[in-house]
């Protein structure tokens, strides 16, 4: 139970890295408040929680509009009363070249990816401030430091994550809030499946099978991250065990930088 008593807010909550996150940190004693623009998946995810004895509720949320995100946080407080840790998961990607790229493509990926972490961040963090605790973790992504083809917007609104999150740890150690990320390689989740589909539609193949093959080759260890993997890690970070631990991303990647 390294989360007992501990109250966690989780972004993109109904699928993949976020749900998995999310059910992790319940299992280990923290109450959680699910967020997520899909409500449907946001109140599985609930469900998944409760089934297993624990405490979670859901809140339907944009993370790219700060009035919901406000609501958000407001309701947090108001039903839980404080908030200890904050994950900021929320994502979307679409594959396009830098020309092919539209203004309003672009703008979707930096205002969910990036502003969202910077406006739950700052509205989160006057209570937490306010007690002097607390932890902030973006999930950012391997695509924030390493170049991939068609993914310019992705790549550039995980690369300020990255640079947010040391950003923002430098400016809360005073108040002893820790801000980390974690950046995982490509991941086995319906967003990675998305992006096979997409980059099949896109070299002209019939199915994603080669597509994920090439991929899985460029990883050492052979396999696509886990939304278990990247839970695990979000744990540690999130928990006491990590006191010490802020602004770092950890990079989650089978091998691939080596």
């Amino acid at each position: 139970m390294r989360l007992r008593n501990k109250t966690a807010i989780v972004t993109g909550a109904g699928a993949g890295f976020g749900r998995g996150i999310a059910t992790l940190f319940a299992a280990h004693g923290a109450t959680v408040v699910a967020a997520d623009v899909d409500q449907q998946a946001g109140l599985d995810t609930v469900d998944m929680i409760r089934s297993g004895g624990q405490v979670g509720l859901f809140a339907e949320t944009d993370v790219s509009r700060e009035a919901e995100v406000k609501a958000l946080i407001d309701t947090t407080i108001g039903q839980l009363g404080r908030i200890d840790v904050v994950v900021n998961n929320a994502g979307v990607c679409k594959l396009r070249s830098i020309t092919e790229l539209t203004e309003s493509e672009w703008d979707r990926h930096i205002d969910v990816n990036l502003k969202g972490v910077w406006l739950l961040s700052k509205h989160a963090l006057p209570p937490m401030m306010k007690r002097r605790t607390g932890c902030i973790l973006n999930v950012a992504s391997l695509s924030g430091i390493k170049a991939r083809s068609h993914m310019a917007a992705y790549s550039a609104s995980k690369g300020g994550v990255i640079m947010l999150t040391r950003q923002m740890a430098l400016e809360l150690a005073p108040y002893s809030i820790r801000c980390n990320c974690i950046s995982p390689v490509f991941g086995d989740t319906s967003m990675g499946h998305d992006l096979l589909t997409q980059a099949a539609q896109l070299h002209g193949l019939p199915d994603v099978s080669g597509v994920r093959e090439t991929l899985l080759n460029g990883i050492p260890l052979g396999r696509a991250s886990r939304p278990e993997d990247i839970a695990y890690a979000a744990l540690y970070l999130a928990s006491e065990e990590a006191s010490l631990v802020t602004g770092i991303n950890l990079i989650i990647d089978g091998g691939v930088r080596a």
